[in-house]
């Protein structure tokens, strides 16, 4: 059983495989103020939780775009396997071909995310994954990495227009039953989810122009589950998708 972590700035996303099956996968509240004890307590919790001891872990994998947070978590993992922790960065093979103007700078979340569209689907196709930034990845029909997009994510745009606005309410990313709010609540819901939808068809209609094809669109991410029913455009909702190409690079390096 390996044990697969992805660490993001809002979310964990953790899951195990085995072989080539994916036997689960959580996401947990990102703290960067948790000890490597306090997130091994939690790592175990959630094993228990799946009925997986932590004696059967052989292995693990990590992906991280949180520094301050990639060696506390390898070392919380450690805590609970004495197996060998791979890390997705320089070194691991992930047989991804990356064509930006510095490919180191690529997050490792980008990778994993592409490396397992280009094993999942059919190229060419654009990658949304929907966390604290929502991120586009393109990948071309030779499954080239090309480049992407990066866009505020719902809740830091959330959270950046209640902060502004003294008479706007906290609320909660319930879908609203109509485009036209009847309150403030319901319009501020419309509004941050329906143009979070439309403004990811207007980016897959940009896309295609530049790209001259036709797209496979796969949307992740914690609130992918939201927007993307909201969306005129078919897209394919993948909530596996980080712990799939986590599970893909660890197979190609073991």
């Amino acid at each position: 059983m390996i044990l697969a972590i992805d660490i993001g700035n809002t979310n964990i996303v953790i899951g195990c495989f085995n072989e080539n099956k994916i036997e689960f996968t959580e996401r947990l509240s990102t703290n960067h103020k948790s000890t490597e004890l306090e997130y091994a307590i939690l790592f175990k919790n959630v094993l228990e939780i799946h009925r997986i001891n932590s004696e059967n872990i052989s292995g693990g994998i990590i992906s991280s775009v949180v520094p301050s947070l990639t060696n506390v978590i390898k070392k919380a993992m450690q805590k609970l396997t004495s197996a060998e922790i791979m890390s997705v960065g320089p070194g691991i093979k992930t047989g991804l071909n990356i064509l930006t103007d510095n490919p180191a700078q690529l997050g490792s979340d980008l990778v994993v995310d592409a490396v397992a569209g280009i094993n999942e689907y059919p190229a060419p196709m654009a990658i949304f994954d929907m966390g604290t930034a929502t991120t586009i990845s393109v990948i071309d029909r030779n499954k080239n990495y090309l480049g992407g997009v990066i866009i505020p994510g719902i809740e830091v745009s959330l959270n950046s227009l209640v902060g502004g606005a003294a008479q706007l309410p906290k609320i909660s990313l319930d879908p609203p039953k109509n485009v036209i709010g009847k309150n403030t609540v319901d319009c501020m819901r419309s509004g941050i989810l329906y143009s979070t939808a439309a403004s990811i068809d207007g980016m897959i209609k940009k896309l295609e122009e530049e790209i001259g094809e036709r797209l496979t669109v796969v949307a992740t991410g914690g609130l992918a589950g939201t927007v993307v029913p909201l969306c005129e455009r078919e897209i394919i909702l993948d909530d596996e998708l980080l712990l799939k190409g986590l599970m893909i690079i660890y197979n190609k390096n073991k």
